[in-house]
Order: C-alpha cells, then structure tokens, then sequence
C-alpha cells in the first residue's frame, strides 16, 4: 500500500515504514504526527484518487529527529564594480517515519 500525501507545499509518494524529511513541523522527537492531506491512496484493489483529497485518509507518522540540512551558499558578484556578498542559508527539517496509511 502507498499513498502521496502533501505537507509543506510540497507532495511524497510514501509507504509503511518509509523514513521521509519534511518542511519543519512543530512536534518534539518521539511524538506521533497524522497528516490528513492524503491525495492518493494505492491499494491491493486499485487507486482511490481524492478531489483534492481522500475522504476519510489519513497517515500516522513518528517524529524521529528535527534538523538543520546542509548549508546552501549564496554569492552574488557584480563585476568591476568591486561588490560582493556572501550569505549562507540551512532549511529546518522534520525527519518522519510512517507507520501506518489509514484509509476508510
């Protein structure tokens, strides 16, 4: 069973006991998440595709880490105009494992 769900302004095809890395949510390490936007569910008996989201869908995930991911650098130049900026960015992250895809 998969299913693609949509968290962040982002979609993922995800499965049971996949381990994903989400925009930043706001849960501790250790507490359990349910993500209702659930777009598409694929099953042993076909595909039930929601408009814009499955009636009744849901997925359970566990919270496994909150992190930073690596630095992305930003160097703008212009030349002969002696100018230069250097800056540095790291998104947050939310690192999720699925434990199960509810659908009823």
């Amino acid at each position: 069973m998969y299913a693609i769900i949509k968290t962040g302004g982002k979609q993922y095809q995800i499965a049971e006991g996949d381990v994903i890395n989400v925009e930043k949510l706001n849960a501790q390490v250790g507490e359990t998440v349910a993500i209702n936007e659930v777009l598409a569910v694929g099953t042993e008996d076909g595909v039930k595709i929601g408009k814009p989201v499955v009636e009744g869908a849901s997925v359970v995930c566990e919270v496994l880490e909150q992190g930073k991911a690596k630095k992305v650098v930003i160097y703008k130049y212009k030349a002969k105009k002696d100018s230069h900026k250097k800056r540095g960015h790291r998104q947050p992250y939310t690192q999720l494992q699925i434990k199960s895809i509810e659908v009823k």
